[in-house]
């Protein structure tokens, strides 16, 4: 009679098993741990871009509604149209807008401007002709900004850095070129027409 006699591993062989599992499980886990890190980022950088377009289309939303009419206050006239675009206490672009379509939507005067924790700022007035005690509503619309840079063209098709230039200069420019620049170093530069 044959006898058969099974061999199985050594302890070498299955050490040696054990260290290749081993190590193919933590090349997993490794590899896995970069693609959590990679989800993670691509979730922030597209909640980033998220927040920027909603910002430009709100943006577009105001400049097209834009009026070329003044405001009244107790020290006198603003222009329908006001790019400052040194200021600091103040917003860097001020008008008057028309009201939207939605329900509860009423004339008046916004604003944007760069705070000191890099964000732009929307600025709303309560109405048009106000008393300049009255203080605007100042929402956050965009983090992370380094910054903002805001250009107008004039009837001759130049870009100004302010407007209006001279009292000969109309109510409202022909269009608006707004520059963002991020803190992440990514410049972003649209170009909005309005309707004059």
């Amino acid at each position: 009679m044959n006898v058969v006699r099974l061999r199985g591993f050594t302890l070498i062989e299955l050490l040696t098993a054990l260290l290749v599992l081993s190590l193919l499980t933590l090349m997993a886990y490794r590899g896995l741990g970069v693609v959590m890190a990679s989800r993670d980022h691509i979730q922030a950088e597209s909640a980033r871009w998220r927040q920027a377009e909603s910002f430009f289309t709100r943006f577009e939303r105001d400049v097209r509604l834009a009026a070329p009419r003044p405001v009244r206050s107790d020290v006198g006239i603003a222009p329908a149209w006001l790019g400052r675009p040194d200021v600091v206490q103040a917003p860097v672009l001020e008008f008057t807008r028309f009201a939207g379509t939605s329900n509860g939507d009423t004339p008046r005067r916004v604003g944007y401007g760069l705070n000191s924790a890099h964000q732009i700022e929307l600025w709303i007035w309560p109405g048009l002709d106000l008393a300049t005690s009255t203080p605007p509503l100042r929402y956050v619309v965009l983090g992370n900004v380094l910054r903002l840079n805001l250009q107008y063209l004039s009837p001759a098709l130049t870009w100004k850095r302010a407007w209006p230039t001279a009292p000969s200069d109309p109510p409202l420019p022909l269009a608006v070129r707004l520059q963002v620049e991020f803190g992440s170093g990514e410049t972003v530069v649209r170009v909005f027409a309005l309707h004059s």
